[in-house]
């Protein structure tokens, strides 16, 4: 069996009112194996078990209540929003955590932490390991729940106007955008796809 990998779609639209933009998940969506359309997944809970199980159950449309693979899509892989392709098989967050995934300012790559049910901030195993070590409570807790792989970010999806990290210029700004057709040419679906934005 192929590897199985998953697209996150992460927002970067800035809000209305302008400012900065959104670079925390917003939407998480599942690419159908069958169809290759994109199903909205309503919460992270559900998104984390279709993640960590996609290697040894694709996703289909059926999966949805109602939905199938003749209904339109739920949403498109456009560069409305930034995307990033996350990795199979991460586990489901333990019970009372938080995993929260943002996308850098410079739109180079995202970063993991784990919220703990104290509200303390995770940033590594090691201090995954310190809190687990000091709070004998959630001693059912393993070390190997945790990871802090973080999604790839899709450079076809970044907004134009994002200056480059370590630009020879601070005026630098990103080339014009070329379409990699992602999902048209098959490379997110060769290895699966669940979605975030």
């Amino acid at each position: 069996m192929e590897d199985k990998q998953e697209t996150l779609k992460t927002a970067s639209k800035k809000p209305r009112g302008g400012g900065e933009p959104i670079r925390s998940i917003d939407t998480y969506a599942a690419q159908c194996e069958k169809c290759f359309k994109w199903r909205v997944i309503n919460s992270s809970e559900e998104y984390e078990e279709i993640r960590c199980k996609i290697a040894e159950i694709p996703f289909v449309c059926d999966r949805k209540p109602g939905v199938s693979c003749e209904d339109p899509a739920d949403i498109e892989y456009d560069a409305s929003r930034v995307w990033v392709i996350d990795r199979p098989g991460i586990p489901k967050t333990p019970g009372g955590f938080k995993r929260s995934l943002v996308l850098r300012k410079d739109f180079s790559k995202m970063d993991a932490y784990y919220i703990t049910p104290t509200g303390k901030k995770l940033r590594t195993l090691n201090e995954v390991a310190g809190f687990l070590a000091a709070n004998p409570e959630y001693s059912d807790v393993s070390l190997s729940d945790f990871t802090f792989s973080v999604p790839k970010v899709m450079d076809d999806t970044i907004p134009e106007d994002v200056v480059k990290k370590g630009s020879a210029s601070s005026d630098a700004k990103r080339k014009p955008k070329t379409s990699k057709g992602v999902v048209g040419d098959g490379t997110a679906r060769d290895e699966g796809s669940v979605a975030m934005h």
